[in-house]
């Protein structure tokens, strides 16, 4: 039998420093994840006749100041535990926003370099945050390079190209294990409607919505899912024929949410309905909230502002009483330069007015 057993084939790849590696970077993931306290759930006041009751969940409150934090440190925890990142690796990310400046802390605090690919017309504003970060830039003429040229640079390297657009939906355990799911649920646990109506949330990489769909039906709740999209961006109109491969968009003017394909990590199944918001009345929601409620927030926050009206004049109309929960998705701060100066939303064309009127008819916040 011994020589028999002897005669096996046999590979052993094991790396007990790598695995001590592995562990201790996991360690400093789920340290981050308890270091953060959960974000707020905002319930500014609608009339109180309605019964209907808004919460913004306010995703920029995280260290690196948006919603794309849950997604980078699910990303590289996703990475770890597959055996994919190892020591001195550089971490590559097609990403000129949010997720490369989150990425890019994640990947200091794992004592990892990380290349962030995108735009030669990214602002300074945005390169300056990912570099804060630890990151570094590298630039493509086009924004439809950037996939490729993230893969490419990858390859040359021996990298790891995390490619948000693909892995989002999966790197998040929708489940439990850091999921904004969970955390909108247990938060609402004793408000007047704790299982809300409708989550009103915005289409990016489609993690997001993806997680929140799944949780609901696991949880065999009755809440519906919105999910919101912008101009020129391929989300709504695959979602509406059901064939996502015919789905052909210009990109997005509303930084963070759009997309010029409906990429592999949007799950259509587990949406409810999908609203098409038009870019000027999401940029006018910026400045409606920053009246209403005090702060700016960012120009995807004013998209998903936008759809919850609708939802909420919907629910008027049927007569129904409820909760509406959508996202903050991050702070205004870092458009100062960009949908909250004027002369700015002048060159793109875009009317404000019309639209901060609606808002402030169909959302009197604060009239409670």
């Amino acid at each position: 039998m011994d020589d028999l057993l002897g005669a096996l084939e046999d590979v052993d790849r094991s790396d007990p420093d790598l695995r001590d590696w592995v562990a201790e970077r996991v360690r400093r993931l789920e340290a981050d994840d308890r270091r953060s306290a959960d974000t707020h759930l905002l319930k500014p006041d609608l009339p109180a006749d309605w019964g209907i009751d808004l919460y913004l969940k306010d995703e920029s409150t995280h260290p690196t100041g948006s919603l794309k934090h849950r997604l980078a440190r699910s990303l590289f925890m996703y990475a770890l535990v597959n055996g994919w990142l190892r020591p001195g690796m550089t971490v590559i990310e097609a990403s000129s926003g949010s997720t490369a400046v989150s990425e890019a802390h994640v990947a200091r605090m794992l004592g990892v370099p990380f290349v962030a690919v995108i735009p030669r017309a990214t602002s300074a504003r945005k390169i300056a945050l990912i570099e804060a970060e630890g990151g570094r830039c590298h630039m493509v003429e086009r924004p439809g390079e950037m996939d490729g040229a993230a893969r490419a640079l990858a390859a040359s390297c021996g990298g790891l190209f995390m490619d948000q657009f693909t892995f989002a939906e999966r790197a998040t355990d929708w489940r439990g294990h850091n999921s904004i799911a969970r955390s909108i649920f247990e938060q609402l646990a004793e408000e007047p409607h704790p299982v809300p109506r409708w989550l009103v949330v915005g289409a990016g990489t489609g993690g997001t919505s993806a997680t929140l769909g799944r949780y609901v039906r696991y949880h065999r709740l009755p809440t519906s899912l919105a999910v919101a999209d912008v101009e020129d961006s391929a989300f709504f109109t695959g979602w509406e024929s059901g064939d996502p491969a015919s789905a052909q968009g210009g990109g997005s003017r509303i930084e963070g949410i759009g997309r010029p394909r409906m990429e592999p990590s949007f799950v259509p199944g587990v949406v409810d309905r999908m609203i098409r918001v038009p870019d000027a009345a999401s940029v006018a929601a910026t400045r409606f909230a920053a009246e209403r409620l005090g702060r700016r927030i960012g120009p995807s926050t004013g998209t998903n502002l936008v759809a919850a009206s609708r939802i909420i004049a919907g629910m008027r109309e049927r007569g129904e009483s409820g909760s509406v929960v959508t996202l903050l998705c991050d702070g205004g701060e870092r458009y100062a330069r960009t949908y909250f100066d004027d002369d700015w939303v002048a060159d793109q064309g875009w009317d404000l007015a019309p639209w901060v009127q609606e808002l402030s008819r169909a959302l009197p916040l604060g009239e409670g």
